[in-house]
């Protein structure tokens, strides 16, 4: 979703998060991984792709159902902090509290690898510790965590905004960086960029000269083989084109990968030119048959000013129906439409039928696989 109140900036609180105790990653004094065999999540949570479905560690299969947490794409480029609003073990717990199974949480690749400018404060290790600590919370409330860039530049400007495709001077190390620190948390995956848009297949699968876009493409493949260079083996999602609500060629120019742990990955938004039930049946079915998919962003409408639920109550079902996973847009405050909260107690935005709609879907369907 590429919509400016993403700038928004309301809130931090850094409180209750530590790097260290159980399930939480901790890093030695060069600032590599602790010696004390990485992460291991609270009940031996895991995910795994198995033909066209996500299971966990005991081979069941498993549907994401989920939100997306918005703000560390942003508040750290914006000098605001790493975190938009609370990320302590309260606000994780009243995210869990709406039977969440897994939450999205944006990255910005200058913050993450601390270039171009970024206050360090915000960025490098002080950026890595907080994402990892927070990933953890998640996992100890139960809740998987998907980790994705979602805004990056090529060159020394700073990653403001979305972006056609993912840098080749900053993704790829980027990515095996954020591998690297996460490899051995098995209920973590990764979305290699968030919404491509105004490229085609070959520059989305290979980058280089098969691109336009005015600085060098790091294509899906070159994301996928730095992931596995971090040392990653987990699932890995990749979003289609025309901000990922395009899937038509995803099975044709989808990469290699040696692990096999490839998603496919759309956004749904009502306004978007594949938004009814028989465009997923045509366009979007046909891929969830053969690999998992999911949603990463799914809402009533891409704007953010609709505050009906006329679009998501055909979007949902028709995912659980097909198997297709989903994590609706946002657990935020901004107000608009498409946030789900009110406060991040919980609260459900009482102006939003499509929050209203999303909190008793999840509700109703907390005991399903």
């Amino acid at each position: 979703m590429g919509a400016t109140r993403r700038g928004i900036v309301v809130g931090l609180a850094l409180s209750g998060l530590t790097a260290c105790g159980t399930g939480v990653l901790t890093r030695d004094d060069a600032g590599n991984p602790g010696s004390d065999g990485g992460f291991n999540p609270d009940g031996g949570m895991s995910l795994r792709v198995s033909g066209n479905a996500l299971v966990d560690g005991s081979g069941q299969v498993i549907h994401l159902r989920g939100t997306n947490r918005s703000g560390t794409e942003y508040a750290c480029i914006q000098n605001a902090g790493i975190f938009d609003g609370p990320n302590n073990e309260a606000s994780v717990a009243a995210i869990a509290s709406w039977h969440v199974r897994s939450v999205r949480v944006p990255l910005n690749e200058d913050c993450w690898l601390n270039i171009n400018g970024v206050n360090p404060a915000y960025g490098g290790a002080n950026y890595q510790l907080a994402i990892e600590a927070y990933v953890a919370l998640l996992h100890r409330h139960g809740m998987y965590a998907e980790l994705e860039l979602h805004w990056s530049h090529a060159g020394g400007t700073p990653a403001t905004g979305q972006q056609p495709m993912a840098d080749q001077d900053h993704s790829p190390a980027f990515w095996t960086s954020v591998a690297a620190a996460f490899k051995d948390d098995p209920a973590t995956f990764f979305g290699t960029f968030n919404e491509p848009y105004s490229i085609t297949w070959a520059c989305w699968q290979n980058g280089g000269s098969s691109c336009s876009t005015g600085y060098a493409v790091a294509g899906q493949q070159a994301l996928v083989d730095a992931i596995r260079q971090g040392g990653a083996n987990q699932p890995i999602t990749l979003s289609g084109l025309d901000w990922a609500n395009t899937m038509t060629s995803w099975l044709q120019y989808r990469p290699n990968d040696p692990a096999g742990q490839l998603i496919a990955e759309a956004h749904v938004y009502g306004g978007n030119a594949c938004q009814s039930t028989s465009c997923f049946d045509s366009q979007m079915r046909p891929v969830a048959q053969v690999v998992p998919m999911i949603w990463g962003e799914v809402g009533e409408d891409y704007t953010g000013t609709d505050c009906t639920s006329n679009n998501i109550v055909n979007f949902l079902p028709w995912a659980d129906a097909n198997g297709v996973s989903y994590q609706p847009w946002t657990w935020d405050t901004w107000g608009d439409c498409l946030s789900l909260i009110s406060n991040y107690s919980g609260t459900v935005n009482g102006r939003s039928a499509y929050a209203s709609y999303v909190q008793s879907h999840l509700a109703d369907l907390a005991n399903v696989p």
